[in-house]
């Protein structure tokens, strides 16, 4: 019972921020129309939690479908939306490369990162990281916060915008499209997304779990 009550006043609680959130970008959109996608959208990717499974749908109802504009307009929002992005993500990006990379290199080995850690990342970058770029960029969550370990890992700069708008407009693109088709049902689009958002968190907590693990049974191999 206590369970069950614990988890209808998170609902309640959540329900409430997206509300929140809900109205602060009808407004947004209210007083900037497209203009407003690219705000809101760089925000998103600068590190900063504004779900865009919010933005993009809200987006494809207010300012296509109440408009009476067709389908294919669907297509700019998702152009304004991944021109966003990569505007926050090239923010997220530099600093990461200046004083994120900095910060680590001092302060680092205080949370089991090291120089060669940092090194062996930079290198994972070189070989894999336009496909990492562009795939985090479909992932809920992920594509929030992977710009930041990309300038931290010193990803070359043309690659990492190139694979962060092609992403990035797929991902505003599909959003934009749905909340345009279900008009002002556009919610269900972030009702069915939701429940993926536990599900890649607790992937990314095992990883760091992983992580920390494999450092320290390192550091006690050592000693």
């Amino acid at each position: 019972m206590i369970v069950k009550l614990t988890w209808c006043y998170n609902l309640i609680v959540v329900t409430s921020i997206e509300q929140q959130l809900l109205d602060f970008i009808a407004q947004v959109y209210n007083l900037m129309h497209w203009p407003g996608v690219v705000l809101l959208m760089a925000i998103e990717s600068a590190c900063i939690p504004l779900p865009s499974e919010i933005i993009m749908p809200l987006a494809g109802w207010m300012l296509i479908r109440n408009e009476s504009l067709p389908a294919v307009y669907t297509l700019v929002a998702g152009a304004y939306g991944a021109l966003g992005c990569t505007i926050g993500s090239f923010i997220a990006y530099e600093i990461g490369i200046s004083g994120g990379r900095r910060f680590l290199e001092r302060y680092g080995k205080y949370v089991l990162i090291s120089h060669h850690d940092l090194d062996q990342a930079q290198q994972w970058f070189d070989k894999r990281g336009s496909w990492a770029i562009f795939a985090s960029r479909l992932l809920p969550v992920v594509r929030t916060f992977i710009s930041l370990p990309a300038g931290i890992a010193r990803m070359h700069l043309v690659k990492f915008l190139i694979y962060t708008f092609i992403g990035s407009f797929i991902w505003c693109t599909g959003l934009a499209y749905g909340g345009y088709q279900l008009g002002e049902h556009w919610e269900q689009v972030r009702a069915v997304m939701r429940p993926f958002d536990p599900l890649i968190a607790a992937i990314i907590v095992v990883g760091i779990g992983y992580y920390i693990y494999r450092h320290l049974k390192r550091f006690k191999q050592a000693e």
